[in-house]
């Protein structure tokens, strides 16, 4: 009985070093986790140093007091690189912070809302409610005004209701395009003021 565990024990830490390996995917792997017998070593100025043992490579890397980083595992033989391991990957989780960052300013949503020429005071009002939480949350704002029948007559009482419905806002917002008539609508678009 003895005999199966020290044969397991060896096993098991083989197999959780591997599990290990396989859900770190965006680690690379590093040091002593590299398995291979050779490897093409890259210094850290990107100088190729050629190729050498794994045991060499990893002296060379303890010497020069950087990790040594298999960046091409499919290279004849794999490519192995010299550099600061925690900084590559402060670097890294920075800039895919950033690229999330422009990538959600330029995926700004745009939400519409639709009013009356002939509005109501308390409907006027729940509308600059509902449009200030959005513009809080940093949503573009897309005002339409349908005419309906003779309304078209008076498309200024229209202009009217989306410049003072701007002007209720406009401690929070900024008028993008100006009110304009697009066969029976009339569309402004406000988005959140920018903060300095």
């Amino acid at each position: 009985m003895v005999l199966k565990v020290d044969i397991l024990c060896p096993l098991f830490y083989i197999l959780l070093e591997v599990f290990y390996i396989a859900n770190s995917k965006n680690d690379l792997l590093i040091n002593e986790q590299i398995k291979v017998p050779q490897v093409l070593v890259i210094g850290p100025n990107g100088e190729q140093t050629g190729v050498k043992s794994i045991n060499d490579a990893l002296t060379l890397a303890n010497y020069a007091s950087l990790d040594l980083v298999l960046i091409g595992p499919n290279g004849n033989p794999p490519v192995c690189k010299l550099m600061d391991y925690k900084k590559y990957k402060y670097e890294k989780n920075k800039r895919e912070k950033d690229a999330l960052k422009k990538q959600r300013a330029s995926m700004q949503e745009v939400k519409e809302f639709r009013l009356s020429p002939s509005i109501d005071v308390g409907d006027f009002e729940t509308k600059v409610k509902q449009v200030t939480k959005y513009l809080e949350k940093g949503d573009k704002i897309k005002v339409t005004i349908r005419f309906k029948g003779r309304q078209m007559a008076h498309t200024e009482l229209g202009s009217d209701v989306l410049v003072r419905f701007a002007e209720r806002l406009k401690d929070i917002s900024e008028i993008e395009s100006q009110p304009k008539l697009d066969g029976r609508n009339m569309i402004m678009l406000l988005m959140p003021k920018k903060t300095k």
